[in-house]
């Protein structure tokens, strides 16, 4: 009679580690010795398959793969909205020739709840076992989900932020180590002090941008330029207001300057519908949505709100980071985008105002008007927009171009 495949995973537990070394030619950081120990924690427990979407797979199959545990449940919003990522990594790590195998232990509460949550997932299932999984979730100790464990010699050492490594940086995370990390940091700051268009707007097999009638214009075509590159959404409603302003001021500088500046949409918008409004209403060029630069844009340039805009200059350096602020602020005015224009800006403004007076009466209205700074304001006498220098009554809420006054005659 044969032995059951536990017995048979049992018996080859007794062989050399060496046999189940990682794939040779890939330079691991960390010893992953501990995945063939979770293998013997199965079988001790009579497990002798493991589950996938599409049946049942021997235990046997995980043997000399590099293991990572996925503790997870179906009624945890974070783990639904962490598993795309997980799959990119996963599908990602496949295709390159990574011999890597994702078990999930589920955190649900009962069987058919586990059942659903498996069928999310392109990785093995450990059977719904509630003591099983007990006994996972305190030898890992676990104290959250999702939570991602390698199964490397310092396992019970990895860092609780794997999960947001893995959002951070997809598949480019693994091995998971600390080391692999700080690489990446280090990079990501290389890239935002040296930048280079063509590494920082292109991915392998796409070297384009598309533009609202669905050109593709090569980005090496923005060479020389000053280019904002345009965090937002449609979603959003400063967005969609600050997208006035800034499509106001790209007209502007590209009829009176020549083609002088491009902007480059980063999409955070929740679905392609979206992004294709947000693409086909502007006249300045995007990355695809599909793409995962996007998201990798926003973790370079520490991206935490929208609507921002971060300029580069014409010699590939970063101008500003508060791009926003300066279009906001002075419009087309503000162009190159630079701290030292602001700054001159800054200085014709309070010459400005100090040649105004502080408080004047005008024939318009009945009470002093003081003089204001305001960002924006619409004048009451002329019904146009201003900005800056305002006259403004402070007993009715009233503003006055300082061009539209007309004083009070004393004599």
């Amino acid at each position: 009679m044969k032995d059951s495949p536990a017995k048979v995973f049992k018996k080859a537990c007794k062989q050399d580690l060496f046999s189940l070394a990682p794939m040779a030619g890939l330079n691991f950081e960390a010893e992953y010795v501990d995945s063939f120990d979770v293998l013997k924690v199965f079988a001790a427990h009579g497990v002798e398959f493991l589950l996938s979407s599409q049946g049942k797979v021997p235990l046997l199959d995980c043997n000399g793969k590099i293991i990572c545990l996925f503790f997870s449940a179906n009624w945890c919003r974070p783990c639904k909205l962490f598993i795309p990522h997980l799959v990119d990594l996963y599908e990602t790590l496949r295709k390159r020739g990574v011999n890597i195998e994702i078990i999930f232990v589920s955190f649900d509460r009962d069987e058919d709840g586990f059942k659903e949550h498996v069928e999310s997932m392109p990785w093995l299932a450990v059977p719904f076992d509630v003591n099983l999984h007990r006994k996972l979730i305190d030898r890992y100790r676990i104290d959250r989900i999702p939570s991602f464990i390698p199964l490397c010699s310092d396992a019970l050492t990895v860092d609780e932020k794997v999960i947001e490594w893995i959002e951070d940086y997809g598949a480019d995370a693994f091995p998971f180590t600390k080391k692999r990390h700080e690489e990446l940091k280090d990079l990501d700051r290389r890239k935002r002090e040296e930048v280079d268009l063509q590494e920082l707007l292109t991915r392998e097999g796409r070297d384009f941008l598309i533009a609202g009638d669905d050109r593709k214009v090569v980005v090496s075509e923005l060479a020389g330029k000053t280019v904002g590159l345009f965090f937002g959404a449609y979603w959003s409603p400063p967005c969609r207001a600050f997208t006035v302003q800034l499509t106001d001021v790209y007209n502007n500088l590209n009829d009176t300057k020549g083609r002088c500046f491009e902007i480059v949409f980063v999409s955070t918008d929740k679905d392609l519908k979206e992004f294709n409004v947000s693409r086909t209403s502007t006249p300045w060029l995007a990355i695809p949505y599909e793409d995962r630069t996007r998201h990798d844009l926003c973790r370079i340039f520490d991206i935490k709100k929208i609507p921002a805009l971060v300029i580069i200059g014409p010699d590939g350096k970063v101008v500003s980071l508060n791009g926003k602020f300066m279009v906001s602020s002075y419009g087309a005015e503000a162009f190159p985008f630079t701290e030292s224009r602001v700054k001159d800006l800054e200085s014709a403004l309070r010459k400005e105002g100090e040649a105004l007076p502080q408080q004047v009466q005008d024939v318009k209205h009945e009470h002093v008007l003081k003089l204001e700074m305001a960002k924006a304001y619409v004048c009451d006498s002329c019904k146009k927009q201003g900005k800056f220098w305002s006259f403004f009554c402070d007993v009715c809420d009233y503003d006055l171009h300082p061009s539209c006054l007309e004083k009070v005659n004393k004599d």
